[in-house]
Formats: structure tokens, C-alpha cells, sequence
């Protein structure tokens, strides 16, 4: 991986670190323009050497400030919103709740469910 690969992919996990730690967007947004004036600081930087130092650098400070229990959004995989009710799941309230589903499971299509029959009078 080139350091400007590098180099973005820290600055996309920083953002997403920091978003870790201010859920809301109008709170993050301020960290946000602080992280990006800190690598834009380091933009015009030549030397090899230097790159890989800041870029470790970056490392720690990453890992150092990772979040003990990260944000995950309600409805993605590990959340704490219920699926609703797969196709190949039970209906106990229990499973409901306790299924994760992988992304191929997530992704689904709906089960084709006949018509209810015609009423005769």
C-alpha cells in the first residue's frame, strides 16, 4: 500500500473513530474539521522517512484512542433493533430477537406469500 493509500485510509478511520465518540453528526462535525487540518499540516510532506513516522504515529494515537464499545448503528449486524422476521425464522419472540443473520441473509428477498382466498357468498 503507497503512504497516500496509507495516509487516507488513517484519515477515514480517524473519522470514523471520532464518530465513535460524538454519536451525534453536529457534535462530530467539529472533530471532524480538526482532523482534517491536522493532515492537511502534514500534506506537503517529502521525506519517506518522516511519512512513515507520522503515519505510525497516527497508528498509535488510533488505537490509543479506540472506543471501548464502539457505536454501531441500530440496524446493522450486532445492533439492538430486531430483524424483521426472516423468512426461514421461527416466530418465538425469542429467536426474533437474539438473530443476527449474515449479510446474505439480510439481503433476502421477501418470501412470495399466495393470495388469501376468495370469499364466496
Amino acid at each position: 500500500m503507497s503512504t497516500r493509500q496509507a495516509a487516507l485510509s488513517l484519515y477515514r478511520r480517524s473519522l470514523k473513530l471520532a464518530l465513535d465518540w460524538a454519536v451525534h453528526r453536529h457534535l462530530w462535525r467539529g472533530q471532524a474539521l480538526y482532523i482534517r487540518s491536522l493532515f492537511e499540516a502534514n500534506r506537503h510532506v517529502t521525506d519517506n522517512r518522516q511519512k512513515r513516522e507520522l503515519l505510525a504515529q497516527t497508528e498509535k494515537l488510533l488505537v490509543r484512542w479506540k472506543h471501548p464499545e464502539p457505536y454501531v448503528h441500530p440496524t446493522a449486524p450486532g445492533g439492538s433493533f430486531p430483524p424483521l422476521r426472516p423468512a426461514h425464522c421461527s416466530l418465538s419472540p425469542d429467536t426474533l430477537t437474539t438473530y443476527a443473520g449474515s449479510k446474505y441473509e439480510r439481503n433476502l428477498p421477501a418470501p412470495i406469500l399466495d393470495p388469501p382466498r376468495q370469499l364466496k357468498f
